[in-house]
């Protein structure tokens, strides 16, 4: 398993706009470059999406999707990491076809697992276990967007997990719920947040940032001056291409660093 490797240092990186150049993400395929996967999880179907890199993979990524369910979002980002060389599987919370468009049904669908977080847990366990028998690399890091980013917290928080190099959280969810907290052997956590963000407040990557640096977690935080909520959504009026494009690059990082050899 790839050593923790960013180092004996925290980081909590604040970046204005007159940040140096941007380095520009990777190019979308105009088509979806790998597959679509149905799996079972104690019977109920699901149905992720498999992206695999040409040749020897360097690593693996599990996506874990934002509060509308896995959709062309998720995959784009699956190819893109693909091209990177990474194999990367996105994974479905919801079930088959559970792809929930009105506000409040999301907002139950989210719920629902926020409520029961063992079933959450057991479904991203179960979308990673499904990701290895498709043959994705072992070695692993975990990201998500949104809702996903909370779940990635949560799966980090469990320690149940094994073989995961890291995790990374796209303006997600940042609570720790009672009860729970963070162990000092805890693969190293990537932040990304927008300073513009008013569903999740500085005041809260502040409290979370504390609970790592009390646990002994190796972290780091960047947020991002102007991002909204949902910054790296593409084609969305809250879509902010400086700040995708700088998390995009500290994710890579990332992959390199706990991943590479």
């Amino acid at each position: 398993m790839p050593r923790h490797s960013l180092g004996t240092t925290t980081r909590i990186t604040l970046l204005s706009a007159l940040a140096l150049p941007l380095l520009v993400a990777p190019a979308l395929a105009d088509e979806h470059a790998g597959r679509d996967i149905t799996y079972e999880i104690d019977g109920e179907a699901f149905e992720g999406y498999l992206a695999t890199a040409e040749g020897d993979a360097q690593g693996s990524v599990l996506i874990i999707h934002d509060w509308d369910g896995l959709d062309d979002y998720e995959r784009k980002r699956a190819d893109m990491l693909a091209e990177q060389g990474y194999d990367a599987f996105a994974i479905d919370l919801y079930g088959q076809g559970n792809r929930p468009q009105e506000l409040d049904a999301r907002k139950e669908e989210t719920a629902r697992l926020y409520e029961d977080r063992e079933r959450m847990r057991a479904l991203t366990l179960g979308g990673l276990a499904e990701a290895r028998a498709q043959g994705a690399a072992t070695d692993m890091v975990v990201m998500g967007y949104c809702f996903g980013g909370a779940v990635v917290l949560e799966l980090a928080r469990s320690g149940e997990a094994m073989d995961i190099a890291g995790y990374a959280s796209f303006h997600g969810g940042l609570g720790t719920p009672e009860g729970q907290s963070y162990e000092s052997d805890t693969p190293p956590i990537l932040i990304a947040h927008g300073g513009a963000d008013e569903s999740i407040s500085l005041d809260d990557v502040a409290t979370l940032g504390k609970e790592l640096e009390d646990a002994g977690v190796t972290y780091e935080i960047e947020v991002y001056s102007g991002a909204p909520h949902a910054f790296t959504v593409f084609g969305s009026d809250r879509y902010q291409q400086r700040a995708d494009e700088k998390s995009w690059a500290a994710f890579l990082d990332l992959l390199d660093e706990t991943l590479g050899e």
